[in-house]
């Protein structure tokens, strides 16, 4: 069974507010989960302290039994110190010219110069 701490998301229509939850990946994101382990109100400003609410010791106990963090959950527990910074990479692959796109930019700059 592959664990994952989430988000789930509870409240109303444009006021959203999400539960972090550890869950069975297989089961729906709002479904069935095994533990709620803090929240996330988005509609608060950023510095405010009830924004994101943990609970560590239970976070560690998950991540302990090998329960992976989403994205976005994995964020939040690398800025609370519970786990290691995510790796953000500036520039998605698919963005990135491809070969003839390159080879074009690549003479376009060598007429330029000479």
């Amino acid at each position: 069974m592959g664990l994952k701490i989430r988000l789930a998301r509870a409240g109303a229509k444009k006021r959203p507010y999400y539960h972090i939850v550890v869950a069975d990946s297989r089961s729906p994101r709002d479904g069935r989960f095994i533990e709620k382990l803090g929240s996330y109100n988005p509609m608060l400003p950023q510095e405010h302290a009830d924004r994101i609410r943990l609970q560590p010791e239970r976070i560690q106990h998950w991540l302990s039994h090998g329960a992976l963090a989403t994205e976005r959950v994995a964020k939040f527990l690398g800025h609370a110190g519970l786990a290691p910074m995510p790796v953000w990479k500036e520039q998605p692959i698919q963005s990135v010219p491809k070969k003839k796109a390159q080879e074009r930019a690549k003479a376009a700059e060598a007429a330029a110069a000479g």
